[in-house]
């Protein structure tokens, strides 16, 4: 098990749009294992599942799995008492998880710009 000060070592997300359950578990320091878990456990986890029952996740779901790892080993909450706290804050999480990702949709278009006036 991961120590509770590794949350912030955690390595920056890439600019991609699918992960698959390999790059998740070393993006959020989780085994396979224990995100297939967290699936049936948090409802709001639902990653895209294409042939042979592939998961792909998306940018907002590596961030929900950090917000789960981050409650249950550096709070101690347990699974129910994350689920809790997930589901009181879901709207605030949404709007801000939106905020993010309009912030980096942003970012990527403005680099864009700039090449495109290089051109």
């Amino acid at each position: 098990m991961l120590e509770p000060t590794n949350n912030n070592e955690l390595p920056a997300i890439p600019g991609k749009r699918y992960f698959t359950i390999g790059e998740v578990s070393n993006l959020c320091a989780v085994k396979s294992h224990v995100l297939r878990y967290w699936e049936q456990e948090f409802p709001s986890l639902k990653p895209m599942k294409r042939r042979g029952n592939r998961r792909y996740y998306q940018r907002q779901d590596v961030l929900l799995i950090r917000q789960i790892r981050s409650l249950l080993y550096d709070n101690g909450y347990t699974i129910s008492g994350a689920r809790q706290k997930l589901n009181g804050e879901e709207a605030i999480e949404d709007q801000s998880q939106a905020h993010q990702v309009v912030k980096q949709v942003i970012g990527e278009l403005e680099g864009l710009l700039q090449v495109l006036r290089r051109v």
